[in-house]
């Protein structure tokens, strides 16, 4: 049995009719005479096989037949509505996946300065986050499977953008009984002969080696206790007392018993960077929208960095 031939304006003149059920009403709602919507109803019934409407007096009634396919029609004609508005929303950017690459304490300044604001503002759109160092974002990111990655110390890369996020200050993680956590400020020389907890240990060149050259800048070699895997266990060995860990700003979020954090002196060797990398050729609506989102609560954080310095 060949399939019935039917277009999505015999269901959108099928169910006016319905709601109508009266021709020369439903031609005045469709904008169209009255022999064009009888042809195309008269089309439906043939390519059906069974009748739709009968004549009663001088109006019509549903067929039991008419009456089931009406449901049908309707539930069609609103998935329809449904695919252009989703399909619209997607071009703009207001529907949809966003795969997210991040490393290591970067999460501590995407939360709460980028990704809420985003969320927030495209409510629709599936932020994924994926736990992957420098070297596996990069690969991710030419494989398509991220949209975006956060890291430090990235190097350039011809088929990638590189956009600066953030410039963020170090920190000392001490131990609260150790005698460095009185101080105010912590200079670089005081960590001289200090046990310190490194990370992450791969890959390299990593903030391992931020911590090393700042260290020999100062004209020592540190003391390294451990190099870990990553942030939150660098802040768990500094909480059991084994050490000092050197941590950007925005890790003082995570707070543990036994832990406090100091400033480092304000050397232009005693900041840290983050970048997002995105694909050059990326086009996609949903990445430029969190790409603006992020830049304007870049903006946002800078102008109430420069008010809290005007008004001190």
């Amino acid at each position: 049995m060949a399939k019935p031939n039917i277009e999505f304006r015999h269901l959108k003149y099928f169910v006016v009719l319905a709601e109508e059920m009266h021709f020369r009403r439903a031609a005045l709602r469709l904008h169209i005479s009255q022999p064009p919507l009888t042809r195309q109803i008269q089309q439906l019934e043939q390519e059906l096989g069974v009748g739709l409407f009968e004549r009663k007096g001088r109006g019509i009634e549903l067929t039991p037949a008419g009456a089931v396919f009406l449901d049908h029609a309707r539930n069609i004609m609103s998935l329809m509505d449904q695919a252009v508005e989703k399909t619209q929303l997607t071009e703009k950017g207001h529907i949809g996946r966003l795969d997210i690459g991040i490393f290591g304490s970067a999460i501590f300044e995407l939360f709460p300065s980028v990704v809420p604001p985003f969320r927030a503002s495209f409510p629709n759109i599936n932020v994924v986050l994926h736990d992957l160092n420098k070297s596996e974002q990069i690969k991710a990111l030419r494989d398509r499977r991220l949209s975006v990655g956060f890291s430090r110390f990235v190097w350039d890369e011809p088929d990638l953008c590189k956009e600066l996020v953030s410039t963020a200050r170090l920190h000392a993680c001490c131990p609260s009984a150790h005698p460095l956590a009185t101080k105010d400020i912590i200079r670089v020389k005081d960590l001289m002969r200090q046990p310190l907890i490194l990370y992450p240990r791969v890959p390299r060149p990593s903030f391992v080696d931020k911590v090393i050259g700042l260290c020999r800048d100062e004209g020592f070699e540190p003391s390294i206790e451990q190099e870990v895997d990553d942030v939150i266990t660098a802040v768990a060995l500094v909480s059991s007392g084994q050490g000092i860990a050197i941590v950007p700003d925005a890790v003082q979020n995570f707070s543990l018993p036994g832990v406090l954090y100091r400033p480092l002196e304000a050397l232009p060797s005693t900041s840290v960077e983050l970048h997002c990398l995105y694909r050059r050729d990326d086009r996609s609506p949903i990445l430029h929208a969190f790409l603006e989102s992020m830049r304007a609560s870049h903006r946002a954080a800078d102008a109430a960095a420069r008010a809290v310095a005007a008004a001190s």
